[in-house]
Order: C-alpha cells, then structure tokens, then sequence
C-alpha cells in the first residue's frame, strides 16, 4: 500500500512529466515519466507512446503503447486491492487508483480502434465495454446529484448543448430532485449537496478523472459508426453524448492533468463537429467553448503544437483561411526550441488541407509529400492527392511521377495484412482511369492524361475541405468544372455568367461515365452551397442521386449526395427562414433524408463508416435544433 504522502508526491512528479509533453518535450517527459515505477508513471509513459502512435498512426508504437498501458493496469489495480487510507472524507479510499486504471483501460481500447477499420471498432467495443461498469460506478460516487455546480470553461454555456435529463437520472438512481433538474423538468427545489471541493492534487485527479474518464467513455461510443453502435446496445450500454461533453467541460475547467486531455477531447471534437457535420444547432457557442479552451490551455503551454494545431483550426472554421496557415506556418518554423514529431505531423496535415481549400495547389501539394516523411500510415494517399494537385496545374509529368510511386505504396504498407480503407478506394480509382485511357486510345500507364476532375478535390469530399471556403473559391471550383465537357446542362445563376468559350471539335470528351458526371454534380452541388444558390445546389445533388443505377466504381458518391442535400435543406432554412417557422418541416425532411443516405451506402460501400459517422454527428445536431426551438432549455 502507498500511503497518501507518497501517492501525492508520486502523481506530482507524474504532472512534471505530462507538463513537458504538453510544451513538446516529449524526450524530457519519457526521461521523467522513467523516475519511478509508480502506475502514474506508467500511464504517463504509455500516453508518450499512445500520442506517438495516434498522431502517427504507427503500429510499432501502437505495441508499445499498450505494453506501457498495460503495467499501468496491472499497477493500478494492484494498489485498488490494498487501499485503506483516504484524502477526503466524502470519498472511498482508493478512488485515485480506480481512475488511474479505467484511464488505462480505456486508452487500449482507442489504440484498437486507431486502423479505422470494423474489427478495430469491435475490438474497441469490447475492450471498453469492460470499462463500463467502472465509469459509471466513478460517476455515481462523485456526482451523486449530477453536474450542477461545476464550472466549464466557457462561461453562460449555451442552454442548447445541455445533458439530456433522463441519462443524468439513469446515471444518478439515487439524486434527489434539484433546482438543475426543475429548469429542465419542473420539479421540486429540494436541496442538494454541494460539489466537492479539492483539498489538494489527489482531489483535483479524482474529481477531473472520473468526469474525463466517463465523458471520453461515453463520447467514443457515441461517434462510433451506427452499425457498430447496435454491437453496444447488445452489450447492454447506451451512451448520452451531450452528457459527456459536459462532464469534459467540467474536466477540463480543472487543473489536473486529465483536464488538458479533457480539452484536448472537447476541441478535437468541436474541431470534426465543425469539419464535418455539415450543419450546426448553434456554431456561434461550439466556437466559444472552442476558443475559451484554446486561450487557456495555450496560455499554460505556449510551444505545444496541438494547441497551434486548434489555434488554426479555429480560424480556419471561422473562415479566416490565411490565418489559419499563418499560424501553422509559425509553429513549424525550424528554429523552434522544442519538437514533437507526431504532433507536427498533425500541423503539417492540417497546413496542407488548409493549402487545397484556399486553392493554392503546388504549396498543398509539398506539403502532402512531406507528409509521407513524418509518418507511413498511407503514403500512397498522401501521393495521390499530391497527384491531383500537380493535375490541377497543368504539371502532368510530376503528377504521372508521383502516380507512378503510388501502386508500390499500397503493396508495401498495410495494415493487419489488408489495405487501408482509403487505399482501397485508391486502388479502385487507379483501375478505373487506367481503363478510361486504354478506352480513349492512349497508353495506359499515362493514365493522369484523362483525369480531368482532380484525386484531390475527390479526396478533399471525405475531409468536407470545400464546406468552409469563400466565395471566390467556390466560383473559382464552379468555372473549372463547369468547363469540362460535356458542359453540365444544369444552369445556375453563376454559370450563365461564365461565358464560356465553346467546347473544342473532335476532341474526346473530358468526362465519358456516369461515375466522373456524378462526381461533378456532388462538387458541384457543394459548391454551390457556399455560394448561398441553394436551388442550383439541390439540383445538382438531385442529378448525382439519379444516376445511382449507372456508376460503377464511385458506390459512395449518391449516399454523400443524399447527407448533403440535408445539410442544404438545413443551410437555407437557416439563411432563409424566420426562427420557429416552419423548422418542424425542415427538420423532419431532413432526417428523412438521412435514412435514405444510410440506405444508398451499405457496409460494402466505400469509406461507408464515415459517412456514417457525419450522419450521426448531423441528427444530433438536429437533435439539438428541436430543443433550441421547442423551448426545452435551461434559462
């Protein structure tokens, strides 16, 4: 047993070293976390790896990481049997250590689902379903009455990203009824204890832990895709996500280490919501608890890039492109005093999508191939967008160059024996062109001479890179396409504008099977969307969706085309419509509409699990929309 002194001096010799990684000395907090063998230590050892692996989606390092996770486990579980003493009266001894534990448990459970493939997922499950009953134990003994009372970072939280009642009663049997829950319910104002206050760090971790722990729990099942969520309800689990984001919000207004990583959750989250959703309830709160979290923790570490990293990512969302590379391009500067390979290699990730958005092709395109430099999770994806962006200019030699690497690529790196699910699609898309130059008499192996719609603008689809572009970008994208032969017989209001010269004679034409037509109309379409002409978006999804019997290899391209005409259904609503007024529709229309998206992409179709994963992430939004307008909100 280690008596309480010990354990405190333990854990703060562990926050030193969760203090380096978070400033990008990771090398000084490996060195740190090395000191002692305590399971604080272990843990902290294990998430250097576990970042290592995540960010660099390396498989060594995934190994390694869970022989790390594991000792800590081991250790954890080790001073749980042997516990007595306690640092608060209003806590069981041993507490510390269960956290210290479900943290482990948890962790391994991520690295499995880090190949992004459906046993990852199901490994995922089953490693964290055995969690579940500790993070619901942990919840019950430190918020016996729930969250109220607990400060979040950003203050007056936004009323329409509240918990839903019914899971905070289903985690807390035995709350009395509160003021919390009569804003919400109606109920009786009886009293309620207040929220326990830390007596020192061992406190802070347990209360920080367990609100980390069961949010990240709960979060993970709720953004994995539907079909694998249907596993989770037969192990008997249901998850609530807003009751997550708040106990993260919670976590993260503290000041243990499980508070960074709390933040560093909530904003990777906000960061997709905002990426990939399509549609937000309330983007103008989703940007301020973004923002109020990114200026504290930046404050505390300045030279971390994963706070650079969400520093652009704001901007970039609140459409402040050139900021956003202003601000990567500052914190990849080679004379910086300290480095963290793996979370540079998310700086440069971000950097080169940021590139594509704003159309600067050549600039995307350096730093899509440096990618391949800073990790191996897929070189070949990394070569084909590059590709796309070399075509886009005109430099058709670099791109067969780069081309030419890409099928050596995918042979050479895979994972657990099979190729990358973006691999796959590539692998697709090669044979496709492959045929289509054979088809128009020219020698196969030159095959970018008949890709007129760019890999790269066809990859940006899966990212939504085209959601948050401006204007003049999304004229830009309508001139180059609507260009292509033969022209698009959808005219929209920017279109008839173009004036363009007509197509040359006795020339091929650039685009000769359904699967390139509908790929136009689906980039159309989005396109046309930021542009506000939401009709001439419609249509153009509408005649993606229509020519679903006759596309071959593009199998995804119709349920993409289905999500997106409910997000512009949403989109004009918004624009348009007066608050309250004829929303029920709207909404109602638009779920519809997502069923029918989940019909159009069946498990055998391409990237299917992230589609999945937005519709999910947009009928919660919807979700939210209903309360916002139903008046079912805290006041």
């Amino acid at each position: 047993m280690t008596s309480p002194d010990r354990t405190t001096e333990q854990l703060l010799s562990a926050s030193k070293g969760f203090d380096y990684l978070f400033s990008n000395a990771i090398s000084d907090a490996q060195t740190e976390f090395a000191t002692d063998d305590s399971p604080f230590h272990s843990l902290g050892a294990g998430v250097c790896v576990f970042l290592e692996a995540a960010m660099g989606m390396e498989s060594a390092k995934m190994e390694e990481a869970a022989k790390s996770l594991a000792l800590s486990e081991a250790g954890s579980r080790k001073q749980m049997k042997t516990a007595k003493s306690k640092t608060n009266a209003r806590l069981p001894p041993g507490i510390e250590w269960e956290i210290v534990n479900a943290d482990s448990v948890v962790l391994l459970g991520i690295t499995h689902a880090l190949g992004e493939s459906y046993m990852g997922y199901l490994q995922c499950i089953y490693s964290l379903n055995s969690a579940h009953s500790k993070f619901t134990k942990l919840f019950k003994t430190v918020f016996p009455n729930g969250l109220d009372g607990y400060r979040t970072p950003a203050a007056s939280p936004s009323v329409s990203r509240r918990p839903s009642n019914p899971s905070i009663r289903s985690v807390s049997t035995n709350a009395t009824k509160t003021s919390f829950f009569s804003k919400w319910s109606g109920g009786s104002t009886l009293a309620v204890p207040q929220p326990i206050i830390p007596e020192g760090p061992i406190d802070e971790l347990i209360i920080s832990g367990t609100a980390f722990g069961f949010g990240l729990f709960n979060l993970v099942f709720s953004l994995l895709p539907k079909r694998i969520q249907g596993v989770v309800g037969f192990l008997g689990f249901k998850h609530d996500r807003k009751l997550a984001l708040q106990a993260l919000a919670v976590s993260a207004a503290k000041t243990d280490v499980h508070s960074v990583f709390a933040a560093l959750v909530l904003m990777t989250y906000h960061g997709i919501v905002l990426l990939l959703a399509g549609y937000q309830a309330d983007e103008a709160h989703i940007l301020k608890q973004y923002g109020a979290m990114i200026s504290s923790v930046s404050e505390r570490y300045p030279t971390g890039s994963l706070w650079i990293l969400n520093q652009a990512k704001i901007k970039r969302m609140s459409y402040d492109a050139p900021g956003a590379i202003s601000v990567l391009r500052d914190g990849l500067k080679p004379d910086r005093e300290v480095s963290f390979k793996q979370a540079d290699t998310l700086l440069v990730f971000e950097l080169a999508w940021t590139l594509l958005a704003e159309r600067r092709y050549e600039e995307a395109a350096i730093e899509f191939i440096r990618m391949t430099e800073l990790n191996n999770w897929s070189p070949a994806t990394y070569y084909f967008i590059a590709c796309g962006c070399y075509i886009t200019i005109g430099k058709l030699d670099k791109a067969q160059e780069l081309f030419d690497a890409v099928p050596g690529m995918i042979d050479k790196r895979k994972m657990g024996g099979k190729d990358l699910p973006m691999e796959v699609l590539i692998k697709k898309k090669i044979a496709f062109y492959k045929e289509k130059q054979k088809r128009r008499g020219g020698d196969e192996k030159n095959l970018v001479q008949c890709m007129k719609i760019s890999p790269a603008e066809e990859m940006a689809i899966f990212w939504n890179t085209h959601e948050r572009i401006s204007k003049a970008v999304a004229e830009a994208h309508i001139r180059d396409w609507a260009s292509l032969t033969p022209r698009p017989t959808i005219r929209g209001a920017y279109m008839e504008t173009l004036d363009l010269p007509p197509p040359p004679a006795e020339v091929p034409l650039d685009l000769d099977t359904p699967d390139e037509l509908a790929l136009r109309s689906l980039l159309l379409g989005i396109v046309h969307r930021v542009t506000e002409d939401f009709q001439t978006s419609r249509t153009f999804f509408q005649d993606a969706i229509d020519k679903q019997g006759d596309i071959r290899v593009s199998t995804w391209i119709c349920g993409v085309a289905m999500f997106e005409l409910a997000v512009v259904d949403l989109k004009e609503k918004e624009a348009t419509g007066k608050e309250g007024d004829g929303w029920a529709e709207v909404l109602e229309g638009a779920e519809a509409k997502l069923d029918k998206a989940m019909t159009l992409a069946p498990n055998s179709t391409d990237l299917s699990s992230r589609l999945d994963s937005r519709i999910s992430m947009l009928r919660e939004e919807i979700g939210i929309k209903r309360e916002m307008l139903s008046g079912n909100v805290e006041k």
